[in-house]
């Protein structure tokens, strides 16, 4: 039996080890930021979001509450998905997200494993193993292709310029 759940534990891995670059991203986007609020798996380890935040002298508060809460009431991933965007818009904060699905569906700001190369990574494994590899002798992998992808359109709406230096560096711009 093939299994590729390990692919998706690297991709959920990759952002949590990631917290710190969008901390980081989203501070470049919006100066003035002086508090974030980190919605998380409390599987993540605590340290790259903490270090971000002292490094950026911002403070960060935890939800812990409400991924709790959406368990408890068994709600559909991408419902919350949704919520969570649709209340950063109402009360328009800009968020920066672990997953372009986010600003896909109307968030500001994402940086994340590239989806296309983890997908493609996966398939040379599942290659290597159908040729006879045993899956126990490869190599652990960490993606090594993240993406930045930010929506335009919303940083229009929460009156938000984002700055000339951040654009170039985006991997995709949504207009």
């Amino acid at each position: 039996m093939i299994q590729l759940g390990s692919v998706w534990f690297r991709a959920l891995r990759s952002r949590a080890a990631t917290c710190g670059q969008r901390l980081a991203l989203l501070k470049e986007a919006v100066p003035e930021a002086s508090r974030v609020a980190v919605l998380f798996f409390p599987a993540y380890p605590p340290q790259g979001r903490e270090i971000a935040a002292q490094a950026l002298r911002i403070e960060i508060g935890d939800f812990d509450a409400a991924f709790a809460n959406a368990k408890k009431e068994h709600v559909h991933v991408n419902t919350v998905r949704e919520r969570i965007v649709e209340l950063a818009a109402t009360n328009r904060l800009p968020a920066m997200y672990a997953g372009p699905e986010f600003v896909e569906a109307g968030g500001l700001m994402s940086y994340a494993s590239s989806y296309t190369d983890l997908f493609r990574r996966a398939a040379i494994y599942v290659d290597k193993i159908l040729k006879g590899a045993k899956p126990a002798d490869l190599p652990v992998e960490q993606p090594t292709k993240l993406e930045l992808v930010i929506n335009l359109k919303t940083a229009k709406a929460l009156g938000l310029t984002i700055p000339p230096s951040l654009l170039p560096r985006a991997d995709r711009v949504i207009e």
